[in-house]
């Protein structure tokens, strides 16, 4: 229910949606803001993958995002919507405390050539211990793995920070589809109008909790 009322405001009643959105941000700067950003950076810090790095998006890297944004085409950013995608609106979505912003880097041998912004995705939290999930890789990137770093990143960020991980993936989506026909944590909690899943990624049980049961 609650995610269908989402989903509602925000694509048909964006004013209501911007009130949301800031009543949100002022609870979730509160309650969980500082948490989960130094639980966000040390995921990162722990996420290996050959070539490849994951951190928070820092001020300096919104004109790269703003790049690798542009070069993928309408048709690959049909189905992802977290904002708009210009300067300004990334910016707002950057200074938004609940609005965790990660991007993936190339890492290179040459110190004097800095890492290439090769993948961006992001969590947004809500007050009450949710948050949504999203990715984008860029097309040149797609199927060296850089979709296991990502989830790795968003999903030890939200239950280390005690969220639930929730997204929506269009059914129309074949490439997310297809990405995510494997994926053991995936739960489909409800299908919503649009052709769209409402999915929940949940942690596998630990063997000592298994062992318990």
């Amino acid at each position: 229910m609650a995610a269908r009322l989402l989903l509602w405001i925000k694509h048909r009643a964006p004013w209501l949606w911007v009130l949301v959105d800031a009543v949100n941000g002022l609870l979730y700067r509160l309650l969980h803001a500082r948490r989960m950003r130094g639980i966000a950076e040390q995921v990162c810090a722990d996420a290996e993958f050959a070539g490849f790095r994951a951190r928070l998006l820092a001020h300096s890297d919104l004109a790269d995002l703003e790049a690798l944004l542009a070069r993928q085409g309408s048709v690959r950013l049909k189905h992802f919507k977290p904002h708009d995608f210009d300067g300004e609106a990334l910016l707002r979505a950057w200074r938004n405390p609940a609005f965790l912003m990660f991007g993936v880097f190339e890492t290179v041998d040459d110190p004097a050539t800095p890492p290439v912004l090769v993948g961006y995705f992001y969590l947004r939290g809500f007050w009450n211990r949710r948050c949504f999930g999203g990715r984008l890789i860029d097309k040149d990137y797609e199927g060296r793995g850089i979709g296991s770093l990502m989830n790795q990143v968003m999903y030890e960020t939200a239950w280390q920070s005690g969220f639930r991980c929730l997204s929506t993936i269009s059914k129309n989506n074949a490439r997310i589809m297809r990405a995510h026909a494997q994926n053991p944590a995936l739960v489909v909690l409800d299908e919503l109008p649009g052709e769209m899943l409402f999915v929940e990624f949940l942690r596998p049980a630990r063997e000592t909790d298994k062992e318990k049961v």
